[in-house]
């Protein structure tokens, strides 16, 4: 190489590099500017610090635009993607809170959205998972720990009393049967929970009458079928007890109370509540004691419960919950008619223990595994035989007497119950919405001992039940949609499948005079397994049949919401259509012996419409109402030659037209509550063979107050009137309803 050439060569050597490396330095430092990304994460909670999931989280520039959006998480959790966190905001917002907006900031944010004049409601029944209720298509009634405490209802079914769709029939007073219908539906076709933890007799079957509210944070019911979460009973309602827990604030609190009054009633309770670190609890005792309105009609029932809550790592938590009811109440019978039972008496005592995991093993996987033991022991008794006696009632009398007759009966029902649930995120972000997908399966063991002590015969049947769920979510700023299915394997009936769907639909977004309107519609099916007794029973006059198909439920419902008056005002309208088939009844197979086996036979229909009405004008005042029109159809009757279930009447104690209404009003120191309940007429029966026969109810509306006055910080005294009016009704027909009874109590709190 010449010596020119490699002089050039040189100089370029010298000259190139320097224009290379000036432009790579302005290209990195450009592209670095352009991919210089930063994280904005938080958590997003209402005044009480609970979680907002699925709350709306949008990132903004400093002129409004959009950035880059995302959902709040089951824990109220979001994480964001910005250019930059100096140029953006952050705008948060969940039908039924008050919108909010900050900063955005490299560290992690706590986001308080103040709940409006009329709030939203976190519910976990309808999916399994947290959810607001507003964004589920199931109608979901929902009752706070705040309204349970205003009302000073201890019986659960009493708050189920308010709500739309749901009718409840007590035999007397406290302590008696206590069955709910909801829609339509039988007793029997209510899936019932405390915390997850399934409570139904094996069948469906479930006696409320022990059931207090001491010591619960809400209870919720979601109307319509949902087997497709849980299995056999979710036939027209799955009613769900959530128990308080402590908080890890590093106090104890704790509160007491007591009252007395008409009846020779009383009631007791005291909580303890606390935590710090990695543990919570919550313990409690409750008790109450009356001797109702008839001789020989005393309740006592007492409960006891317990939360534990440890978090074994920043992202596992293991609870452990138990509660106890134990009842005994007197059973004098149908008094309306004739003398009281003098002696018989009912006692049951049902304990429940659950013990459950709780892992978010990455940002986009949940899990949770539990078990737990449901019993219940209950034993019916009458061994002396009173006088005989001639049923009467105003102008009917029963052609011949009635004697008494002796029998003691002891039922152990055990349920044990394992689950597994896994929580997927797919997506959560504005462009593909926030995508979960559930996938849990679970596992029941019935166990019983059904036995006959007059006669010496022991009974224990027993079957094994799995099911298997698959749940997807899918939330967008305005749609939100949940479909699923489940096959269930039951010992009893084999193998079903049961799907549903549901959607809910923003129509109109708005804040001011007219608020936020959403339409929402939901579908699917149910299924409910024999009793115990129509599957095992030996007896030849109700011969249980190994062979019966699960009764069958298809449910629908469609309605609109409407905000109105800055969230002070809501509307809510919902139509529902339900058909019930398979219906188990008995049938006689030797008229000659009277002998009976149990089969598939019946058939009925139920539609109708629930309206709701929440008026909130201040702060201090609100009131809702609530009405149900039910047209409801025996089509093929189990019991044809009874005129009172035979086929084209209405459906036995479920009227056409029911209500509740509520007024309450409160401040720092006094807090007044008024709630009333109408049920319209509605086929009943005297079961007491009378002439002429009683075959309908007339009715009732009965309305309860109560007041709570603030002495001290700590100590209030309390007042209740039940039956304000002085209704003198019956529920079924031949059991009087308490008459109006006065309480008075103290409250005390640290």
């Amino acid at each position: 190489m010449s010596l020119s050439r490699r002089s050039r060569l040189a100089e370029a050597r010298r000259t190139v590099p320097s224009s290379v490396i000036l432009f790579t330095v302005i290209a990195l430092t450009g592209a670095s500017r352009a991919s210089a990304q930063d994280t904005v994460s938080g958590t997003v909670v209402d005044q009480s610090g609970r979680p907002l999931p699925r709350a709306s989280v949008a990132a903004l520039t400093g002129s409004g635009a959009d950035i880059v959006g995302t959902f709040a998480d089951e824990s109220g959790r979001f994480r964001l993607t910005v250019q930059a966190v100096g140029d953006c905001r952050l705008t948060v917002s969940l039908t039924g809170f008050q919108p909010s907006s900050t900063a955005c900031r490299a560290q992690a944010v706590r986001i308080v959205l103040d709940v409006a004049p009329i709030e939203e409601t976190v519910v976990v029944t309808a999916t399994r998972t947290e959810a607001p209720s507003g964004q589920v298509g199931s109608s979901v009634t929902v009752f706070s720990a705040d309204e349970i405490a205003r009302r000073q209802t201890p019986p659960v079914a009493d708050l189920l009393r308010s709500s739309p769709g749901a009718m409840v029939v007590q035999t007397g007073g406290l302590g008696g049967v206590t069955s709910l219908f909801v829609r339509g539906g039988e007793s029997s076709y209510n899936k019932v929970l405390l915390d997850g933890i399934p409570l139904n007799e094996p069948g469906g079957t479930f006696n409320f009458s022990n059931v207090t509210s001491e010591g619960l944070e809400r209870v919720e019911i979601v109307r319509g079928a949902q087997s497709a979460l849980f299995g056999s009973d979710a036939m027209s309602s799955v009613v769900q007890m959530i128990t308080m827990r402590g908080n890890r604030d590093g106090r104890t609190h704790a509160s007491g109370f007591f009252e007395g009054g008409t009846y020779s009633s009383a009631r007791g309770s005291g909580q303890v509540t606390g935590g710090s670190g990695r543990v919570d609890y919550a313990f409690g005792a409750a008790g109450v004691t009356t001797d109702n309105r008839v001789p020989h009609d005393e309740y006592n029932n007492t409960t006891l419960l317990a939360n534990v809550g440890v978090s074994i790592s920043n992202t596992a938590t293991l609870r452990v919950v138990a509660r106890a009811e134990l009842e005994k109440s007197d059973a004098p019978g149908a008094t309306a008619f004739g003398r009281p039972d003098l002696d018989a008496y009912f006692k049951r005592h049902d304990g429940v223990g659950g013990i459950s995991f709780d892992q978010q093993v990455s940002p986009t996987l949940r899990q949770r595994a539990a078990y737990s033991l449901s019993a219940s022991n209950q034993q019916s008794t009458n061994l002396i035989l009173d006088p005989p006696y001639t049923p009467t009632y105003g102008g009917s009398t029963a052609p011949f007497e009635f004697s008494d007759f002796r029998y003691d009966s002891l039922n152990t029902l055990r349920r044990h119950h394992a689950s597994y649930q896994a929580d997927w995120r797919l997506a959560n972000d504005s462009a593909h919405g926030s995508q979960l997908l559930t996938f849990l399966v679970d596992w029941d063991g019935e166990r019983a001992d059904l036995q006959d002590r007059l006669a010496s015969v022991l009974t224990t049947p027993s079957r094994d039940n799995f099911g298997w769920s698959v749940q997807h979510q899918a939330v967008w700023q305005r749609m939100f949609v949940t479909v699923g299915g489940r096959v269930e394997h039951n010992e009893s009936f084999g193998t079903a499948a049961v799907p549903r769907g549901s959607v809910a639909f923003v129509v109109h977004r708005g804040n001011g005079s007219v608020g936020e309107t959403t339409v929402r519609a939901n579908a699917g099916l149910g299924i409910k397994e024999p009793t115990l007794l129509q599957s095992f029973s030996l007896s030849p006059y109700f011969h249980g049949n190994p062979d019966l198909l699960p009764e069958h439920a298809r449910t629908s419902e469609a309605g609109i919401e409407q905000r109105l008056a800055n969230d002070r005002l809501k509307i809510d309208l919902v139509w529902f259509d339900n058909e019930y088939r398979n219906l188990i009844g008995l049938q006689t197979t030797n008229p000659a012996t009277f002998e009976a086996s149990y089969f598939n036979i019946g058939l009925t229909t139920a539609r109708g419409l629930e309206w709701t009405t929440e008026v909130a004008p201040t702060r201090h005042f609100r009131t809702q109402v609530s009405y149900t029109f039910l047209d409801s159809n025996v089509v093929v009757s189990t019991s044809p030659f009874d005129t009172v279930l035979q086929a084209g009447q209405m459906l036995f104690r479920r009227p056409r037209h029911s209500g509740s209404a509520g007024i309450a009003w409160h401040d720092d120191r006094l807090t007044v509550d008024l709630n009333g309940v109408f049920v319209g007429s509605y086929v009943d029966s005297d079961f007491a063979s009378l002439q002429p026969p009683i075959v309908a109810n007339p009715g009732y509306t009965t309305w309860d107050a109560r007041l709570s006055f603030k002495l001290l910080p700590q100590l209030a005294v309390t007042g209740a009137v039940d039956n304000l009016t002085d209704a003198d009704y019956m529920e079924p027909l031949g059991y009087p309803a308490l008459q109006r009874a006065f309480r008075v109590g103290l409250r005390v709190g640290f």
